[in-house]
């Protein structure tokens, strides 16, 4: 854990706790953390919970449940705080977990697999589900599946014992071969945007009551790189104006569009990361500053972000964390 200056944009290390091969984590409102964990662990796969003490500056760990499938990649919490989701990429499928009253995970009550494929026999030979993202008013959740060039989507309703539930729209079908991965809603909650990691595209989508319609397809790249994507996040910023997507291999970039008020994307420009590997960036609570983290470069990068052009700038001092694959920000 660090501390973001936001004036100047430098991290300072606050604490850290230890624990087995963590991926992904989330941050709730009331300072717990959960992270996806023994990630990439043959024949395991668990999520973990920590309590963050803003005025001690303390991390404590509470506890650990199994995740029901191999390598846990996302995990995600409903507004309540009464459940936590969490999907599974390589056994592929999503568990429920109920969230006690203390923020541990308690019992699981659900665990929903998957197994079909998609055109490409090397990544696509059965499902992976590769994130799990609530619609913006919590009534249903959308699961990429990467391997299976679809965003699954279930309805939620918090108040019963097995939240998701099968909806009236149980998913879309993305491109052959694009490889659907992460999934944001811009702030108006009127659209939807997906990144495809195989395809190196964002496909845009039109949201209401639970449906996605097409409405736009636009590569995260520029037409001179062709073929090899491995494009990874996707972000929009707070005033809606945005949409940041990371792309990873041999390009190491953040490619970053404007969003017209019909909700389609208009490329503004192309940001290094500085670094190899952005798998994760996040963008903080004002809209002033992205940090990306580079996994196989083992550093993290601040960037100012001007709210006019979108254009990003190095800022502050990078840090070097091993391995380092997910940033999330909170303000407390």
């Amino acid at each position: 854990m660090y501390q973001l200056d936001t004036v100047s944009g430098r991290l300072s290390k606050i604490t850290s706790a230890k624990v087995g091969n963590p991926s992904y984590l989330t941050v709730t409102p009331n300072g717990f953390i959960y992270a996806c964990t023994n990630t990439k662990t043959r024949n395991e796969g668990s999520i973990s919970a920590y309590k963050f003490n803003p005025s001690g500056k303390s991390l404590t760990f509470m506890n650990r449940q199994e995740s029901g499938g191999e390598n846990p990649v996302y995990v995600t919490v409903d507004a309540s705080e009464k459940w936590i989701i969490n999907a599974n990429y390589t056994d592929a499928g999503v568990s429920v977990h109920h969230l006690n009253q203390d923020g541990s995970i308690g019992a699981m009550v659900q665990n929903i697999k998957f197994t079909e494929g998609s055109i490409n026999p090397e990544r696509q030979a059965g499902a992976h589900i590769h994130s799990a993202l609530f619609a913006p008013d919590y009534k249903c959740i959308f699961f990429p599946d990467l391997g299976a060039d679809k965003i699954r989507a279930y309805a939620f309703n918090a108040a019963t014992s097995q939240p998701l539930q099968n909806g009236a729209n149980p998913f879309i079908i993305a491109n052959p071969g694009s490889g659907p991965r992460h999934f944001t809603f811009h702030p108006n909650s009127k659209f939807a945007y997906c990144i495809e990691e195989m395809g190196g595209a964002v496909s845009v989508y039109v949201y209401k009551n639970g449906r996605l319609d097409s409405l736009q397809r636009i590569y995260t790249h520029p037409e001179t790189v062709t073929g090899g994507f491995e494009s990874s996040d996707i972000h929009i910023s707070p005033d809606g104006k945005f949409l940041y997507a990371s792309n990873r291999g041999k390009e190491n970039n953040i490619a970053i569009f404007s969003i017209g008020e019909n909700g389609t994307l208009k490329p503004v420009g192309y940001q290094p990361t500085l670094g190899n590997h952005p798998r994760i960036f996040a963008i903080d609570p004002s809209g002033k500053f992205l940090i990306v983290t580079n996994v196989n470069s083992s550093n993290v990068i601040v960037f100012r972000r001007d709210a006019v052009s979108g254009l990003l700038t190095k800022t502050g001092k990078e840090i070097t964390i091993k391995n380092v694959s997910c940033v999330q920000i909170a303000k407390y």
